[in-house]
């Protein structure tokens, strides 16, 4: 058995407020922590700046390891835990911004920083797309990452999971009116390729959105094992056992049975 405990964090981020948003974070991995182990902490997506913040996201952006890592870090050596959280990074251009993610593993090194591959909307006007899908080997097993819209397309996921991902988590922004989606396609992705999907999703509202939180982890079947029903700050715990993972492929035979001689049209742009 390969049994670990996830927490998902629901939060709404001060909008361009990185300090108070910090603050904030390093509190809810201290009670997390206080409350019982836990082996990874996932945040919601651009968690320490907000979502709509337009031309303002080149200062707010890192180039990581940066203030907020460093920070963080400490949290994550202090109670011997995974944290993966959102924010806007940038490269040694400052004009070239990014929607990532970064994971900081139990001795505060920074494992891995993930950049959202599918875009969208007015998200085009202040990011550039990453290009490449990311698994990490960690102490517990292999961990691929996604940010909010990449969670709609199935090939994502199906990278993660055939580059060896026995747990996919998500950092989201995922709006309302759209709760049937956002649960469909966690069920769908976990299902798909059975998989242990771990999604953080942000509430509160800014200008023009009203985030829809419902943060969940789903089993390897397509089962909630742990959701936040309500759209409020807190943080839900589920303990999987990752062995499972190979249970349910064994099972199901999705991976085995797959005939990707027959998907060239996937690949196509149009």
């Amino acid at each position: 058995m390969r049994e670990i405990a996830i927490a998902v964090v629901q939060m709404s981020p001060k909008l361009a407020e990185p300090e108070q948003n910090l603050v904030r974070m390093s509190e809810m991995v201290e009670k997390i922590c206080l409350s019982e182990p836990v082996d990874l902490i996932v945040f919601p997506e651009l968690t320490t700046s907000g979502y709509e913040c337009g031309m303002r996201f080149t200062e707010l952006a890192e180039q990581a390891p940066a203030h907020s890592v460093n920070l963080l870090s400490r949290r994550a050596r202090e109670f011997s835990t995974h944290i993966l959280f959102g924010l806007p990074t940038k490269e040694k251009v400052e004009s070239i911004l990014y929607d990532g993610a970064i994971l900081i593993g139990p001795e505060g090194d920074m494992m891995a920083e993930y950049r959202k591959v599918h875009l969208r909307g007015e998200e085009k006007l202040a990011f550039r797309a990453g290009f490449r899908y990311l698994t990490v080997e960690t102490g517990f097993g292999i961990l691929g990452i996604l940010i909010g819209w990449d969670l709609a397309f199935p090939e994502a996921a199906r990278s993660l999971v055939l580059e060896g991902a026995e747990l996919v988590c998500i950092c989201a922004n995922w709006e309302e009116p759209h709760r049937d989606e956002w649960y469909t396609y966690l069920k769908a992705r976990a299902y798909e390729n059975a998989v242990y999907v771990a999604a953080a999703n942000r509430v509160g509202q800014e200008y023009s959105y009203t985030f829809l939180g419902h943060s969940a982890v789903v089993g390897p079947r397509g089962q909630l094992l742990s959701v936040i029903d309500e759209p409020i700050e807190g943080y839900a715990i589920a303990k999987i056992d990752l062995d499972d993972v190979r249970k349910a492929r064994e099972e199901s035979q999705l991976l085995q049975n797959r005939q990707p001689l027959t998907y060239r049209a996937v690949v196509k742009k149009y």
